[in-house]
């Protein structure tokens, strides 16, 4: 669904919609959507702003990715609110630097004739996902020597110190 700025400067424009897994390509390989992503919401042009663009909403999806401990799927259902700001492209500065404040720092910016529902969606589904993906706080990971996963069970590969260059140095007072 494109939000033209042109349809959007007469009225609002409401969406209902489910993406299918596939439609939103995300980062390949690493995350993927297990589900419908359904959403639900409005954008409209802000008055006065010179093309800002409000998109609000809901969704709800379930994402998987690689356990960053064990390599096995994790789950990460997501079920938000998002009220997202987006500026046209040639109304950002330049090569200068510019101090913004808390407020701008939420801004994205778009470029043409208007902003794609999808991306909104994708941009937003990245930010939510946690920044180590884990499939439990409880997760052992798994052996440095064999690789076996730690949470199916015990290896019983010896352990052995990593660098024993500086062990003179532990003997010392």
């Amino acid at each position: 669904m494109f939000f033209a700025v042109q349809e959007l400067e007469h009225h609002k424009i409401h969406f209902d919609t489910a993406y299918q897994p596939g439609e939103i390509p995300f980062v390949e390989g690493k995350i993927w959507q297990r589900g419908p992503l359904e959403v639900r919401g409005s954008a409209e042009l802000l008055n006065n702003t010179l093309g800002e663009i409000r998109v609000r909403g809901h969704l709800k999806v379930q994402m998987e990715a690689e356990c960053d401990r064990c390599l096995e799927t994790a789950a990460f259902p997501l079920d938000a609110p998002f009220d997202l700001f987006y500026r046209p492209a040639d109304t950002a500065p330049v090569h200068e630097e510019t101090r913004i404040d808390a407020g701008e720092s939420e801004i994205a910016f778009y470029e043409g004739l208007g902003l794609e529902l999808a991306d909104v969606i994708r941009e937003f589904v990245l930010l939510e996902l946690p920044m180590q993906t884990v499939c439990s706080e409880a997760c052992k990971g798994i052996c440095a020597v064999c690789g076996q996963n730690l949470n199916k069970g015990d290896c019983h590969c010896e352990q052995k110190p990593v660098d024993d260059r500086w062990a003179a140095l532990r003997n010392l007072k």
